[in-house]
């Protein structure tokens, strides 16, 4: 009977500690720095890019969006840090 009592107190305690660490990391990730929503950044950033250039996608890569550009040459991403509206980075995928 002191087994089932010590098991029952021990899930008991278990379930209330793993509710605690669900709570903070919950907290935690809600409050990081890349979590913010698009419609919270207003970035704006001037690419020079030649004439018939277009946006085909934004992608977000970790704290940055990734631009990926078609026309005026070669095809190519750009990385931008939204917080800082910078160019961070250019890939150009084949020439």
């Amino acid at each position: 009977m002191r087994g089932l009592m010590a098991a029952v107190v021990g899930m008991g305690v278990l379930i209330v500690a793993m509710t605690v660490v669900i709570a903070v990391t919950l907290v935690h990730r809600m409050s990081a720095r890349g979590s913010l929503s698009p419609a919270a950044v207003a970035a704006s950033v001037v690419l020079d890019e030649p004439a018939g250039t277009r946006i085909v996608s934004i992608s977000p890569a970790g704290d940055r969006l990734a631009v990926l550009l078609q026309g005026g040459g070669p095809d190519r991403v750009f990385f931008v840090d939204p917080l800082r509206d910078r160019v961070v980075g250019r890939l150009v995928l084949g020439r």
